[in-house]
């Protein structure tokens, strides 16, 4: 291991920020959030000394793992602490996007995300589905208010393409090009996207251009 003097000092600043990030939160900040607290704005240049703490033995790095970065040994030499100890992970899916709990409204149908966009769930909040098979976006809206689904929550989805009646779905209206967060029905010719809000009116579709993205597994509620 190099000596600490060998370093830079913004090498320095990144090893103090990791030792305290561990410390508050138990577990490993994110490239974006070093590079926010240590003043740095490109993400490779994050990257490019995390490798170099990684080659001078004051760090370890799974490329198989989100946040996968650990402190090898903690700053001044003292003894390993809870900062240093690496934290077993749970389940993760990706945050997408959004998804709008109101009239329905356009958006983009390409999401952009990387590891970095991952968030922690249970097992309980995927209700037995495979991590790989779920994802996450945040509400927009107030059309499901009843249901205790906010502006800002996040709901976690399954990917499936069909829905039982009263399923909370994250519906894609081809014809549109518009998404919506609703409870689905099916009646005869059309479905009925129904809000949980006493104010708001459901929409009628084509079930031929009523594309189902995923059913709605469970609720992280934000703090309002």
């Amino acid at each position: 291991m190099k000596d600490l003097s060998t370093l830079s000092e913004r090498q320095r600043s990144i090893l103090r920020y990791m030792e305290k990030h561990l410390a508050e939160h138990g577990f490993p900040p994110t490239i974006r959030q070093i590079g926010e607290a240590t003043g740095i704005n490109s993400t490779s240049v994050v990257n490019y000394n995390l490798n170099k703490l990684v080659q001078a033995g004051y760090l370890s790095r799974s490329s198989h793992v989100a946040r996968g970065l650990r402190l090898v040994k903690p700053l001044q030499g003292e003894k390993k602490s809870r900062a240093a100890v690496q934290v077993s992970h749970g389940p993760r899916v990706y945050l997408i996007g959004q998804i709008y709990a109101s009239e329905p409204v356009p958006v983009p149908e390409d999401y952009y995300y990387d590891e970095n966009d991952l968030i922690d769930v249970t097992t309980t909040m995927l209700a037995g589905a495979d991590p790989s098979e779920a994802y996450a976006l945040r509400v927009c809206g107030d059309s499901m208010i009843d249901a205790m689904v906010r502006e800002g929550d996040i709901v976690i989805l399954r990917r499936q393409q069909t829905a039982n009646n009263g399923d909370m779905v994250a519906v894609w209206l081809e014809d549109r090009s518009e998404t919506t967060l609703k409870y689905f029905y099916r009646e005869g010719d059309r479905v009925r996207l129904q809000p949980a809000h006493p104010l708001m009116e459901p929409i009628y579709v084509n079930p031929a251009y009523c594309r189902i993205e995923g059913k709605v597994l469970s609720i992280i509620r934000q703090l309002h």
